[in-house]
């Protein structure tokens, strides 16, 4: 019996022995590389307040890890469970929530970050420093690989949620299901690293410039009537916007300059809440870049960055800033227009370039400065767009003809005026679509409607000049320039169309016909012309020997004249020496007379013409016949009484002078007939 109890004994020794052995050997734990142990105190004080983690031996999770390695935690009193250390994967961020330290203040949506807390592996440091339970505002960078306390905080990254929920919400997922960063009303997206940058359009590899407009989900309210924070408010502004010299200009590079810098482009949200910044849409946007933002702190919404081009300007509406000062004067009754860094209609528009302007608080309407064409016709629009709502222009004739009118219109806005455009019509849509459609309208209807369709045909030219100065000094009413108004095309009725064309047909007919009649009348011409060209020879050389025989008449007319005067003077000279003479001669004869008697006068006077004039009054060969010479003899008495008788009958004539010319031819010389 006593053998028996004591192998009883034996085989309990050996038990406890075994069983301590065991307990021992449980109580080692090999905590991998990449792990933590998390230990639970299963005996112990009860831990104070509502932390579930201890820090001075109470029963529950401890404050200390278990770092990679073997380590010892004694199995009945401790229970390990191994973690992962917290990884964040590249491109990729982790969410940190606090489920020990203080309370958050009311009203906060996130806990106080303080410098020390690091990555948060040092959980005792946490609690120290007044770490506040909560979502923390820094975020876990791309890469991090920490060993996080798996109670005090839990991790959200998009590949899982690291840590062991506290709440019965968290935990009942966390058993029956993966706890994953939808249970925390996340989004995938949102645990990316938040990229600004330009997004593809598709059209032909254009790239859109993106800016990034945020919104703080934590801070201070905004002040009553503010609608966005700026870190310090327009106080800048204000003090430099009366300084002499200041420029517009230079207002809005100070206004669009951004305050980033000072939180480090909300990374730092603990800095951004230090430095003033409020809960709601913030000023100053995001710029090209990579941002590792907290998705329950910050938002943001990517948009299209003011892109001003070439020919064009931009007229500021804005929202926020010191209070309207209007500075357009008394006689613009059409809105305020104000300095840069007010609110209102800037007075100055922004110029070509790129803008990381917040839309949500500016309004930037774009003004093309460039001439701009707007057609009232179908299916032809501009690039701007702006005239894609216009339609032909429908009026009536006065007799009922409908006419379908395509217009072209050229208006110009001057960059200077463009603020003040923009304050009187709002914007470029409401001047084309609601100014210059219902005036450009108006007036067509009007001005047809008073007219004959033959006579808007007949004057198209004068009702485009008048629509032309109509349209620009509407226009100049908005400060904008017109520069043309022109007719594109007129569709005219069917019947009216019918009618102009037979009486086009017929007027061309005529007008053929007139062709003709000319080309009839110019073939004459250059038939006429040939034979004028043809003759072209003769008709020189007549002219020259006309001109030639006129010079040679004029020469003879003149030689003639000059003869004539000479003759002239001649035969008077002469006249008064023959009558001097004469006179000479007839005394000489009275006196012969007188002396030897008139017959015995006139026989010398004779004989003595007779030598003077060289006449033969003896035959060189005398044939006589009957041998003597008395035929001689009578035939020259015959002969001188012939004279005589000649002298006698004509007493003045020049022969019977003495000094006169030949002797009279019907002197004859007598010869005796005779034989040879």
């Amino acid at each position: 019996m006593f053998e028996g109890a004591g192998l009883l004994t034996s085989f309990f020794i050996v038990l406890v022995i075994f069983l301590g052995l065991a307990t021992v050997f449980a109580s080692f734990y090999s905590i991998g590389p990449t792990q933590i142990g998390l230990v639970r105190k299963r005996f112990g004080k009860k831990l104070p307040g509502n932390n579930p983690v201890a820090f001075e031996g109470e029963a529950g999770y401890q404050a200390e890890l278990l770092m990679p390695g073997v380590r010892f935690k004694f199995k009945p009193m401790f229970t390990v469970t191994k973690h992962p250390w917290v990884q964040v994967p590249a491109g990729q961020i982790g969410v940190v929530i606090a489920q020990v330290g203080k309370p958050t203040p009311i009203g906060a949506k996130s806990g106080r970050y303080d410098a020390a807390f690091g990555n948060f592996t040092d959980f005792r440091t946490f609690v120290e420093k007044g770490g506040e339970k909560g979502v923390q505002r820094p975020v876990l960078s791309p890469g991090t690989l920490a060993p996080i306390h798996p109670v005090a905080f839990l991790v959200i990254t998009k590949p899982q949620v690291f840590g062991v929920p506290v709440s019965d919400e968290y935990s009942y997922l966390a058993r029956v299901n993966k706890l994953s960063f939808l249970a925390f009303g996340l989004e995938e997206w949102q645990l990316n690293v938040t990229r600004i940058a330009p997004k593809p359009t598709g059209e032909g590899g254009k790239v859109v410039d993106m800016i990034g407009v945020v919104t703080s989900l934590d801070g201070e309210p905004l002040p009553a009537g503010a609608i966005a924070s700026r870190l310090g408010g327009f106080k800048d502004v204000s003090e430099v916007e009366d300084k002499a010299g200041i420029t517009d200009f230079e207002l809005m590079a100070l206004i669009l300059g951004s305050k980033n810098d000072q939180h480090n482009n909300y990374q730092d949200f603990q800095k951004f809440l230090e430095a003033g910044g409020k809960i709601g849409l913030q000023h100053d946007p995001l710029l090209y870049g990579a941002y590792n933002l907290n998705p329950f702190l910050v938002r943001v919404e990517q948009v299209p960055m003011l892109v001003v081009e070439q020919g064009q300007v931009a007229v500021i509406k804005a929202y926020v800033g010191l209070p309207t000062q209007d500075t357009s004067g008394a006689n613009f009754k059409f809105g305020s227009l104000v300095r840069p860094g007010h609110q209102g209609i800037w007075q100055e528009a922004l110029r070509t370039g790129k803008y990381p302007i917040n839309p949500r608080i500016y309004d930037a309407k774009l003004v093309l400065t460039a001439i701009l064409k707007l057609d009232w016709a179908k299916d032809v629009t501009g690039a701007h767009g702006l005239d894609a709502r216009l339609e032909p222009i429908i009026a009536k004739s006065n007799e009922g003809f409908v006419f379908s009118i395509d217009l072209q219109v050229l208006i110009h806005v001057p960059d200077t005026k463009a603020p003040r455009v923009i304050s009187m019509v709002g914007s470029m849509e409401n001047l084309v679509n609601e100014v210059l459609q219902a005036a450009v309208g108006n007036l067509f209807r009007d001005k047809i409607g008073g007219m004959e369709a033959i006579t808007f045909i007949q004057t198209r030219q004068m009702v485009q000049e008048q629509a032309f100065n109509y349209i620009q000094g509407k226009l100049a009413e908005y400060e904008i320039e017109t520069r043309g108004v022109y007719i594109q095309d007129v569709v005219y009725p069917e019947q009216l169309v019918t009618v102009l064309t037979q009486r086009e047909v017929a007027h061309q007919e005529v007008e053929t016909f007139k062709m003709q009649r000319q080309a009839q009348d110019q073939r004459i011409e250059t038939e006429k012309a040939r034979g004028t060209a043809d003759m072209q020879v003769d008709l020189a050389k007549a002219k020259v020997g006309v001109d030639i025989q006129t010079n040679k008449t004029e020469a003879r007319m003149k030689e003639a004249q000059g003869e004539a005067t000479y003759i002239e003077q001649t035969g008077t000279a002469k006249g008064a020496e023959v009558r001097a003479v004469g006179l000479a001669n007839a005394e000489a004869y009275q006196r012969q007379v007188e002396a030897l008697g008139k017959g015995p006068t006139a026989l010398v006077n004779a004989i003595k013409a007779l030598a003077v004039g060289n006449s033969a009054f003896v035959p060189r060969i005398l044939v006589v016949g009957g041998g003597n010479n008395q035929g001689v003899l009578e035939s020259l008495g015959t002969m001188l009484m012939d004279k005589l008788d000649t002298s006698t009958q004509s007493p003045g004539s020049d022969s019977s002078a003495p000094g006169g010319s030949e002797p009279p031819s019907s002197a004859k010389t007598h010869a005796s007939p005779s034989k040879v």
